[in-house]
């Protein structure tokens, strides 16, 4: 028999805690009721441990990180709510079982203590994605330790071994264990939702609902990133570590509660697992990672040469920095036009790169390619340069700029069509069109003002520009 006892999902708005909410919490009575008949049934399995995965701890691009601490601590005081406080005891054995299976798999885990917080201006407190599941398991039950997981920005099949590891030691030091994945879904269900609104919302949450249901984990890996994205969901990465730690059981999920209130989906579910007499291991994450390379395969074999130019020049720059010559094997039109570039790159669905110039500054679309390609790849601000053995794993974007067009108003915008600059003074900023989650006009000017570091406010001139997608 597994050591896993228990597996739910749970959501974490702080306006379903009664102190919080003040009487709104009423909106959400459906979601309240459900995570209390959560916090119900974890009473009745009587875990010796839960493990708890959030989204909203100690976040880094490359390391899941586990609390530490001895002890974990953290109240509602960001929710006006200082008084209500949760104090509970960490599994430290458990913790460092974790550690040295996810060193064996060569997974890169960190314990997040008092001390590494401080070095990294962290919070010390456990966050919202913990306490609310744990606010109401605690009414009905306290005899627990807890192990508090962050995830990370790592790809699915990290956060799959990783959960794999999880697993292991959960059986290696015999200990009875709860899981709980917290997280909210869609944040863009109705037009007043804290991310506005978007169409993939609704959509996101039905396919997320059914393969809980079906407990379809190949379909939960390999779900369209980009449909996640346009969600504004805070719930996959922990649901894919969740289906890496029961790896080896098959299960079928009870939604216990789902609605919407407030534009965000909220999801109560249990998972009845069947490990078949004892957890082995499934062939699961081996197949994804095979339909992953078919699947790049399938598009390196059908580039075209401005995507075929930025990735080489990546390939041959990461792996000895020298360049690829922009010479007569390329399209004239490539080699004699001059225009802005954008060169993206993305893993696993992600952006892992984005850089770009509204105006040519060299003398051949071929050469303004390879300079932003190479910007993209270790420029780019907001990630860390491309390392040599993610090159097997990016997909790349070529956009070529048309010229930019000045407008009177948002009314000559069209999300699809045309990109947008902004201007006010020295700041400027520049948003591509036909971007996944930009759906409306309002969402196109909000971003691109944001990118610019211009408040809504302020007077600004905007420009458009249409552009030829290479992909």
């Amino acid at each position: 028999m597994s050591n896993i006892k228990g597996v739910f999902i749970f959501p974490h708005p702080p306006i379903i805690v009664e102190a919080v909410g003040k009487g709104n919490e009423t909106a959400a009575q459906a979601t309240i009721d459900g995570v209390q008949e959560g916090a119900k049934r974890i009473a009745e399995l009587k875990p010796s441990t839960i493990i708890l995965i959030t989204p909203h701890g100690n976040l880094f691009s490359d390391a899941v990180t586990i609390n530490g601490d001895s002890l974990l601590q953290g109240s509602f005081g960001n929710f006006g709510a200082p008084q209500v406080k949760l104090e509970l005891e960490n599994d430290l054995e458990l913790v460092q079982e974790i550690l040295n299976g996810a060193e064996e798999s060569n997974i890169m885990a960190i314990a997040m203590d008092k001390e590494m917080r401080k070095s990294y201006q962290f919070a010390n407190e456990l966050d919202h994605g913990a306490l609310v599941p744990l606010y109401f398991i605690h009414k009905k039950y306290q005899d627990f330790k807890l192990v508090h997981i962050n995830y990370s920005m790592l790809p699915h099949a990290e956060h799959y071994r990783f959960g794999m590891a999880v697993g292991q030691a959960v059986e290696k030091i015999n200990r009875d264990t709860v899981i709980i994945c917290s997280g909210d879904l869609s944040h863009r269900l109705t037009k007043d939702a804290p991310a506005g609104y978007s169409p993939k919302g609704a959509e996101f949450d039905a396919e997320y609902l059914e393969i809980i249901k079906q407990g379809d984990v190949g379909r939960l890996l390999n779900m369209d990133c980009e449909l996640a994205e346009a969600a504004g969901e805070c719930g996959l990465r922990s649901t894919v570590l969740m289906y890496g730690i029961i790896d080896g059981c098959t299960s079928k999920g009870e939604v216990i509660s789902y609605e919407g209130p407030f534009g965000v989906g909220y999801c109560v579910a249990q998972l009845h697992l069947d490990c078949h007499g004892s957890k082995g291991k499934s062939n699961i994450l081996e197949e994804y990672l095979k339909e992953q390379k078919r699947r790049l395969d399938e598009i390196r074999g059908n580039e075209d040469p401005y995507v075929s130019l930025a990735r080489r020049t990546i390939e041959s720059y990461i792996k000895t920095e020298r360049l690829p010559k922009a010479d007569e094997s390329l399209p004239m039109e490539m080699l004699q036009n001059k225009a802005g570039v954008f060169v993206s790159l993305k893993k696993h669905g992600e952006l892992r790169g984005c850089i770009g110039t509204i105006a040519p500054t060299t003398e051949s679309i071929a050469q303004e390619i390879i300079q932003n390609a190479v910007s993209a790849s270790t420029k780019d601000p907001r990630f860390y340069p491309i390392e040599e053995e993610e090159l097997d794993e990016l997909q790349y974007s070529v956009d070529v700029l048309g010229e930019p067009e000045t407008i009177n108003g948002p009314n000559q915008l069209d999300v699809q069509r045309y990109g947008v600059i902004v201007r006010s003074g020295s700041k400027s900023g520049l948003l591509l069109p036909n971007l996944e989650g930009v759906d409306t006009i309002e969402q196109q000017l909000d971003i691109v003002l944001q990118k610019a570091g211009i408040s809504k406010g302020d007077s600004y001139k905007m420009e458009r520009f249409e552009v030829i997608r290479h992909k």
